[in-house]
């Protein structure tokens, strides 16, 4: 199969790219003069420099190209940020699927993000119907994390309007992935950090987590086999942050941690994010406060819809801690 990826620079368009090529399709990259060239070094790939806002170089760039899969997103906690992630998940998600129609492409894979859908505790998850009650509590209101919620959601209703021109396209969700080519690092800064010095601390809330292999598959069985419209959250595993840690930390040979951090300590942090946001990204305080609740999910319709694999997160952070060190971020 002649298939596109965008993104295929970042850590899960890295693992997508290889998982295409092992199974022997034709695979098109998108890259800009920015783009980092480690993810797609030695890669029998095609690499084509475009912008996805040029909707003449996209029309070449799609020329023979059956699938899709638009891996391409941005996190921006900066002023500009509500642009540039608007720019990125709304406006460029159109101009790609206006070409894919153009070029009679078949199927187009959305990769979304797990933060538009809802969660709960570990005895009752979120999965993709669950909404999301109060999403300026959740998210807060003009603030980084809910412009990246609200772009994602938007690009998800853009893609599925395009079905009744023409164009197939499947949303998959990931949720916290951990794997090699995590390149920022972004979800593997956290075991980079612990394997550079013990921490102590672990906030008090979990996640769902999945391996990156696991998730490049699922991208491939969405474009194969996803029902249109559909949305699958890519997850397999509810873990609290404190769990996660101990695995870490039995993987870079240092003692778990044991202090739970109080909530009001999280609060107070991001309260200093609020006001210092402009030298300190970082200390978002929706992200502060996502890592003090539970927000689980249930990556079952993938697994039985789509035959999402399930790797252990012990092999999950074996595979990223070797791929860290190879790489040279952490001893």
């Amino acid at each position: 199969m002649n298939v596109l990826v965008t993104g295929a620079t970042g850590f899960v368009g890295a693992n997508v790219v290889r998982h295409l090529l092992a199974r022997g399709d034709v695979v098109r990259c998108t890259v800009r003069d920015t783009s980092p060239g480690l993810c797609l070094a030695g890669l029998d790939v095609e690499r084509v420099r475009v912008s996805l806002s040029d909707g003449g170089a996209l029309d070449r760039a799609l020329d023979g190209i059956e699938g899709i899969y638009h891996v391409a997103g941005t996190w921006d906690p900066g002023p500009e940020g509500r642009t540039k992630m608007h720019a990125v998940h709304v406006q460029a998600t159109n101009s790609l699927c206006e070409a894919a129609l153009k070029a009679g492409a078949r199927r187009l894979v959305l990769c979304s993000s797990s933060v538009t859908v809802g969660f709960g505790p570990r005895s009752a998850p979120g999965h993709e119907g669950t909404a999301i009650d109060d999403l300026d509590k959740v998210y807060g209101r003009d603030v980084p994390l809910r412009w990246y919620h609200d772009t994602k959601v938007e690009a998800e209703s853009l893609v599925r309007s395009f079905i009744p021109r023409g164009l197939e396209t499947v949303i998959v969700n990931p949720d916290y992935v951990v794997g090699a080519w995590d390149l920022k690092p972004t979800s593997g800064g956290l075991i980079v950090a612990m394997a550079k010095r013990r921490v102590p601390f672990y906030p008090p809330g979990g996640k769902c987590f999945v391996d990156a292999d696991d998730c490049a598959a699922g991208h491939l069985a969405a474009m194969d086999q996803g029902v249109p419209g559909e949305r699958y959250l890519l997850g397999n595993h509810n873990l609290s942050y404190q769990e996660f840690m101990t695995v870490v930390a039995s993987q870079v040979g240092r003692r778990p941690p044991r202090i739970r951090v109080p909530l009001k300590a999280l609060s107070a942090a991001g309260a200093l994010g609020a006001r210092l946001r402009r030298i300190a990204p970082g200390l978002d305080p929706q992200v502060l406060q996502a890592m003090g609740a539970e927000r689980y999910r249930d990556g079952s319709k993938a697994r039985q819809d789509l035959g999402l694999p399930v790797t252990s997160i012990e092999e999950s952070v074996s595979k990223a801690l070797r791929w860290f060190r190879e790489h040279g971020y952490c001893p």
